[in-house]
């Protein structure tokens, strides 16, 4: 079950990366089936590959400092338009 602070921390992912690339969209924020300690932020990623690489890059960065200074893992995640998961960023 993903707490309060899992969600704050979850939106403002997005919101760091939603700031730089405006043309991202959040799908939703759930548990990893992978692994229930890991929350993830399924975003659709811009059109563009190199933009899509530069976010990617921004979300590893910002999901590494959650991690160091809460101690949660959140992930964000590429889906396709339609909503399928692509690879883990």
């Amino acid at each position: 079950m993903i707490n309060f602070k899992q969600r704050e921390l979850s939106q403002m992912l997005f919101d760091r990366l939603k700031t730089r690339f405006p043309e991202l969209e959040m799908i939703d924020v759930v548990e990893s089936p992978e692994n229930p300690d890991s929350i993830w932020v399924n975003v659709v990623m811009p059109d563009d590959e190199d933009r899509e690489m530069e976010a990617r890059k921004m979300a590893s960065e910002i999901s590494a400092d959650i991690l160091m200074d809460f101690g949660y893992h959140i992930l964000a995640i590429p889906e396709s338009r339609a909503g399928r998961s692509l690879t883990v960023a």
